[in-house]
């Protein structure tokens, strides 16, 4: 069974329309939300953004308030099977070393380095992590350390479908 883990380039074409908002809406509309999940940093990257779009006038203030009011739905509130993965400070210190290995900034080191934990805990269940994002650095550092990937605004919907409906079919093998 797949797991998707979102980082905010990909997980804020949810709540603003942008290149790939498709698929993630796809992912969100196949996937039972407890097997997606971000870091708690990535969702108020996701707000951040969508603030910033509002000042810009990217987006007009109704859509902003929709988007916001869905983020709290669907990621932030308690009541969600979304996973919120907290950042605890073992796991800040222990991304260090993928800044060097990669050349990743601060943010996408922390989200590798958990995407990694949680790899490791999915694949002792028997299941796979995918990393959902839009930033090629931090996908071929993905990549390099063993983690399916998917970039929602240059990968194919089809070559998700093969994730999804795997995933599919073997909840209904259950």
């Amino acid at each position: 069974m797949h797991h998707f883990y979102f980082d905010a380039s990909a997980l804020v074409k949810r709540y603003t329309r942008e290149t790939g908002s498709e698929k993630i809406n796809f992912l969100f509309d196949n996937i039972p939300l407890d097997r997606l999940m971000c870091s708690v940093l990535g969702a108020v990257e996701v707000f951040w953004v969508c603030v910033r779009k509002k000042n810009d006038k990217r987006i007009m203030v109704p859509d902003f308030a929709q988007a916001v009011v869905h983020l709290n739905r669907e990621v932030i509130a308690e009541d969600s099977d979304f996973t919120a993965i907290l950042t605890h400070k073992s796991l800040i210190w222990a991304s260090m070393d993928l800044i060097e290995t990669y050349s990743l900034n601060s943010v996408d080191s922390i989200v590798l380095r958990s995407a990694l934990e949680v790899a490791t805990l999915l694949r002792n269940a028997g299941d796979e992590l995918v990393l959902v994002a839009s930033d090629q650095r931090l996908l071929r550092a993905a990549q390099a350390e063993g983690i399916l990937v998917f970039n929602p605004e240059i990968d194919s919907q089809e070559a998700l479908e093969i994730w999804v409906f795997d995933t599919l079919e073997r909840d209904d093998d259950c």
